[in-house]
Parts: C-alpha cells; structure tokens; sequence
C-alpha cells in the first residue's frame, strides 16, 4: 500500500510554482485531499498548458495568485511562510527553445534564481522540489539512464534545464537550503496539454485519437520510450518533500513498462476506437534534437524513498482517453 502522508501535509503550507499546469493542479488536488493550505502561483501564458478551469473542483480550497516567476519582486512575498514549495514553473518545449532561447533562458534560469534567492532571504527553511526533466541526458550512451548517466543535452531546454537544477542543488550545498530534484520521463494523464505537442507529444497523440485523426509517428516507429501517469508523479513529488533522506538528492522517475513507439500508437487507436497512426520521416528541426531510444533506471528512488509507479501504461492510457472524452472541447481551446 501506499505511504500514508496525511501526517506530513495536513495544516502545512504549501506554494505551487507552475501550479495552474497539468502536473501542478494534480499536485494541488492531492495536497488538499492531505489537509494542506495551497497557495497556487502561475502566469497562465497560453502556450504553457496553465489553465483556471484545471482547478475547478478545489477552487474554494486553494489560493490562486496569478503572477509570472519571472518577476523578482514579487517572489519575496510569495515565497514567504509556507512549508514546502514545489517549483513546476517551467517552458517545456524543446522546440520553442530552439526558436526562442532567450525566453527559455529566462524562464528556466533567471527565474530558477531568483526562486532561491527569495527563499534564501526569506524562507531559509522551506524544503523545495524542483521538477527537472530526462531531457539533459541527451541521446543515451546506455540504457536504461540512471542519475549517473552524462549529462549531455542536445537542444537548449536541455541546457537550461540542467543549470535551474544544478542552482537548486547549489543553493543546497552552500546556503543550506533543503532541496530534492526529480528528472521525469514523459508524464501523461488528465489535465495534460493536448492543443499541440509544446509539452508531450503523447497529449497531441491522444487528441488525434479521439478526434479520429491520423498520428504521425516520425522515424521508424522502434524508438523506446518509458511513460509515467500523473498520480505516480504527483506520488514521487510528495514522497521527496516529506521525507529528510531526499534533501540534497536527485532521483530519475521512470515507468516499469518500455514500449516502441508506432506500438505505443497502435495501442492508443486501439484504447480510443478511433484514429490510425502513420510512420512518417523525421522533420528536420525535431530529427537534430531527437534522443533516440530512452528509458529510465528509477531504482534510486524506489530504494531511497520507495516510490513504485502503480498505474501501468495501458490502464493509464484508458483513464486519459475517458477523462479526454468529457472533457477534449475544454482543452482544445486556449483557456
């Protein structure tokens, strides 16, 4: 069974950077479900998958200020009081960095410093978790990945996703503050972006399931991929906040089952009853910065923490497509 955690949230203050997005309002729901006071922080920027509706049932249940991370100011005061913070304020897109690097580098840099500098100046005590990404692993040298694995990114998201990380984990070495970082695979389920692919190609794979169109599946369709459902996600970001022995670590998150990805397609069409997936060549900007063939060795955390995925990928899937179809005219359009 599950750790029960009610012992470390309940009445304990909690702020969500990013907290309006896919895994943040998922977070956010399961941390009132524990008897937190949430305070949710997002700059609801369209392309970014921040949505208002995406906490409807728990409105009157956590606070929402609307504000950009990248506001200094402003930090100061909402960083203050509160327990733990969870930092998912992020740009996701790897190829948006490409094309716009320098709001990348803002967002995932400049904004990761002034975060800690606000909580170092005055919130020295707050345990924070940082959401990092598989991507600064680059194109696998081994698999599967573990946290020892170089850190070679090949787009620039990569790059500055891996120095927000390693100023969290600076901020811990010097000033003390108590950090964990979590590097997470592709993560899907309810709440997730579907618009396009900016934050999972998986989200834009299941919108053209259900809409009955065509997937295109680029390359040959054999490149292995690991998935992780959004509760056992939100389940691993809990796990680190509470317990001490993640302070100063960094864990890969990672899913039990590995699958190619034109059969990842061929069992989405099938689980949605519609649609069809076509094998199609790499476009040229996505081909320079695919990674090939990853998945992850997440025996680290399970060890450390024992955090186990409990939703497997089929099941997952299944639950993705249900919520979808109640819910895909919502998520189509820009909130």
């Amino acid at each position: 069974m599950p750790r029960d955690l009610s012992g470390e949230f309940a009445g304990r203050s909690v702020l969500i950077t990013g907290g309006l997005g896919f895994i943040g309002s998922n977070l956010a729901r399961a941390l009132v479900r524990l008897g937190s006071r949430v305070l949710i922080v997002d700059s609801l920027i369209p392309e970014y998958g921040g949505r208002r509706d995406n906490v409807d049932d728990i409105r009157d249940q956590v606070l929402v200020n609307l504000s950009d991370v990248r506001d200094e100011h402003s930090l100061r005061h909402l960083v203050a009081g509160h327990d733990f913070l969870f930092n998912l304020a992020g740009q996701t897109s790897h190829i948006d960095s490409m094309t716009n690097p320098r709001t990348d580098l803002e967002i995932n840099c400049q904004a990761q410093l002034s975060i800690l500098e606000a909580c170092r100046r005055h919130n020295p005590a707050v345990k924070i978790i940082f959401a990092s990404t598989r991507q600064i692993y680059g194109r696998p040298r081994y698999l599967p990945v573990d946290e020892s694995h170089p850190i070679v990114p090949v787009d620039i998201n990569g790059i500055n996703k891996t120095a927000g990380e390693w100023y969290h984990l600076l901020y811990g070495q010097v000033y003390g503050l108590r950090v964990s970082v979590l590097r997470l695979t592709n993560t899907y389920g309810p709440r997730m972006r579907v618009r396009d692919a900016r934050q999972t190609f998986l989200g834009y794979w299941l919108r053209m399931a259900i809409e009955g169109n065509e997937i295109s599946v680029f390359g040959d369709g054999r490149q292995l991929r690991d998935f992780n459902y959004v509760d056992d996600v939100v389940h691993a970001f809990l796990l680190a906040a509470a317990d001490e022995r993640a302070d100063g670590r960094v864990y890969n998150l990672g899913g039990e089952e590995v699958i190619a990805l034109a059969d990842l397609a061929e069992l989405l069409v099938s689980l949605a009853g519609a649609g069809e997936y076509r094998i199609v060549p790499f476009p040229s900007d996505r081909k320079a910065i695919d990674i090939g063939d990853y998945y992850a060795d997440a025996s680290l955390i399970r060890s450390e923490l024992g955090w186990i995925p409990r939703i497997g990928l089929e099941e997952g899937l299944a639950r993705s497509v249900a919520f979808l179809r109640d819910n895909l005219h919502r998520y189509v359009d820009e909130s």
